[in-house]
């Protein structure tokens, strides 16, 4: 595969996208940019530094600090300012305040010229919301990632069970459908299906299928 390719791939929460993304850039030797990863990092940010009152300076004194997302051997290291933060934006409170502070128009602008510097010279994998619809809207392959709701929020459980995180499992459940809502509707860059996406249910694939699955769409163009 000789042209360096950008790959988006967008879906709700639990689709699988993130894994799949992350194991499909190893796959092809490619980088894998986690865009929910960069949002979660400045709501965290925001959070450690009291400025939900105060997103635009929040912004500000954010593009200051030094965001590394670091890829190897499957899996995506989150640091901070030398701080990794991987596991502590994944807790449910970041999660939350993602899908809110993700609608303001202003933290959008901002991460949108982020990710599309970091993806401008191809070989690579983005996945998140709007990467096929907003960021790379002419990438060379997009893929649109589904699952039915009820193992969407058996995905999520699992997630924090692993973690070691607490939970309650009917809080899970509606905080994953309550961001369904809030992605697809929001006024900016809502989520939803490229024209030209493939769409993939994963509702009872495993992760190597899921994978496979896109590889060889890819292989064979």
């Amino acid at each position: 595969m000789k042209k360096r390719l950008i790959i988006a791939i967008d879906g709700p929460a639990g689709s699988g996208k993130s894994s799949t993304a992350k194991k499909l850039a190893g796959l092809l030797g490619y980088n894998y940019i986690d865009t929910g990863a960069m949002y979660r990092a400045f709501c965290l940010f925001l959070l450690k530094n009291n400025l939900l009152d105060e997103i635009s300076h929040g912004i500000s004194l954010f593009l200051e600090r030094d965001l590394k997302l670091i890829f190897e051997k499957g899996n995506i290291r989150v640091f901070l300012d030398g701080e990794d933060i991987s596991d502590l934006i994944r807790t449910p409170e970041v999660s939350g305040l993602t899908s809110r502070i993700s609608t303001v128009g202003e933290v959008r602008e901002v991460m949108v010229e982020m990710q599309r510097k970091l993806g401008a010279s191809g070989g690579v994998v983005l996945d998140g919301r709007d990467i096929g619809t907003v960021v790379f809207p002419s990438a060379d392959f997009k893929f649109y990632m589904t699952a039915s709701p009820e193992e969407r929020v058996r995905r999520r459980i699992l997630e924090l069970q692993e973690k070691g995180m607490e939970f309650d499992p009917e809080e899970t459940r509606r905080s994953v459908i309550e961001r369904d809502i809030r992605d697809s509707s929001r006024d900016i860059a809502p989520m939803k299906k490229a024209d030209d996406a493939i769409e993939i249910d994963t509702t009872g694939l495993t992760l190597d299928e899921q994978v496979n699955k896109m590889y060889d769409i890819i292989a064979g163009n």
